[in-house]
């Protein structure tokens, strides 16, 4: 059965929606067919004559950052799952059904799929009720933007659930680290405002960890260890200042440094 046949063969009746066909028959008759290929046919009859109000619903949700091609998909979705689950028997035109399915589908679609950041449903809600009113007051205004407290007396909200809400519009999309700054010239981007890792913090670290352990260490090891890394002496030097030989200088910096990082990474683990 197709389209036309279905809007053809009864005599139109007056539906709240002008592009709601008459498919009561037909939900009729699905109510009582069984699983299978035929009611899968008619399932899908009825969506193709009902996919003119599921794209004016998403039409409804266009420019808001989603092509309008996915939203009609959206909606489309929306549609079989309104018509799979329709039940004639309780008494409730398939439009007053199908509408709030398909208009709650095109929002989860915005809420799981559409924000850049995670925000709390409450929010997203905050922040369409801002956004509505703030379009709605615009026209009223003289072209002015409304300030929070108007904004909030229009809602029923308290200023700070609209300024929570005003805070999420700008949430939705998250700004791209390339974005180039306004009022930047040279191509100066959000990026390079950020810092980078401070290498002198993990020095910092690494100076007070040894500083009770070199306080415990021998003399002399303590003496070569100084002269070699805060006077920058050489190996040679050293072991002249000290009547040692350069390979005895040589294996105590080796030994002495690798006991003490010995001893921090076990204290580190513990």
């Amino acid at each position: 059965m197709t389209t036309a046949q279905i809007s053809a063969k009864r005599p139109s009746t007056k539906h709240p929606h002008d592009d709601a066909p008459d498919t009561t028959a037909e939900f009729e008759e699905l109510a009582h067919l069984p699983d299978g290929p035929e009611r899968d046919a008619l399932c899908q009859e009825v969506v193709r004559a009902w996919i003119p109000m599921a794209e004016r619903l998403a039409r409804q949700f266009r420019n808001r950052g989603e092509s309008l091609e996915d939203l009609e998909q959206v909606a489309a979705l929306g549609l079989v799952k309104a018509v799979r689950r329709y039940d004639p028997e309780r008494g409730t035109a398939f439009e007053s059904y199908a509408v709030p399915t398909v208009v709650g589908e095109v929002k989860r679609h915005f809420r799981d799929h559409m924000w850049g950041l995670h925000v709390p449903r409450r929010v997203q809600e905050l922040r369409n009720r801002v956004r509505t009113a703030h379009r709605e007051l615009s026209h009223s205004l003289d072209g002015r933007g409304p300030d929070v407290r108007e904004i909030a007396e229009h809602t029923g909200l308290t200023e700070q659930e609209v300024k929570l809400g005003m805070e999420a519009l700008e949430s939705y999309t998250p700004l791209s680290l390339d974005a180039e700054l306004p009022g930047s010239e040279d191509g100066y981007a959000l990026v390079d405002t950020l810092g980078d890792q401070e290498p002198g913090y993990d020095l910092i670290v690494d100076r007070e960890a040894l500083k009770p352990k070199l306080s415990k260490l021998p003399e002399r090891e303590r003496q070569i260890l100084y002269m070699r890394f805060f006077c920058d002496m050489t190996q040679s030097r050293i072991a002249e200042q000290l009547g040692i030989s350069q390979m005895h200088v040589s294996r105590l910096i080796s030994r002495t440094c690798t006991a003490l990082c010995d001893q921090v990474m076990a204290e580190s683990r513990n």
